[in-house]
């Protein structure tokens, strides 16, 4: 008859769940004081388990669902009544957004207009004057 051994295999297997244990927990706090989002697949990950071993571990998904509500967003707030903008505050806004946007339309078409007559002089000047550059005085003295 062969000796029995399964006392072998239980204290490995609670060596085994110990050391996944120690590192969901490490992964967990290490996540926790980085600010990293805490979800049961980022822990899950982080720490080398399945979601399914977490979710099977009551203080652990405790834990997990504690740090996730206080790391969690609050919902945007309703802006308070008396900071919210009225109808006629926001008209007023839109209008003035439309009066610059036609003033910005009428400078823009001003500047293609000068910049089409500039064009258009320079198309007129002889061949010889758009290329050369101006002349300068040229001193009888010389450079110093």
């Amino acid at each position: 008859m062969p000796a029995d051994n399964s006392h072998l295999i239980v204290a490995a297997a609670r060596r085994r769940s110990t050391a996944t244990r120690r590192r969901a927990v490490a992964a967990l706090r290490r996540m926790d004081a980085a600010g990293t989002v805490i979800t049961f697949e980022n822990v899950a990950r982080e720490a080398g388990v399945s979601r399914s071993w977490i979710y099977n571990q009551p203080d652990l998904r405790a834990e997990i669902e504690r740090l996730r509500a206080r790391h969690r967003v609050p919902a945007t707030r309703p802006v308070p009544d008396r900071q919210r903008a009225s109808d006629a505050s926001l008209l007023r806004r839109l209008e003035a957004a439309t009066k610059r946007n036609q003033q910005l339309e009428a400078e823009n078409r001003e500047l293609r207009e000068a910049l089409a007559l500039g064009e258009r002089r320079t198309a007129d000047l002889p061949e010889r004057h758009r290329d050369t550059p101006t002349k300068k005085s040229s001193s009888v003295i010389g450079p110093c």
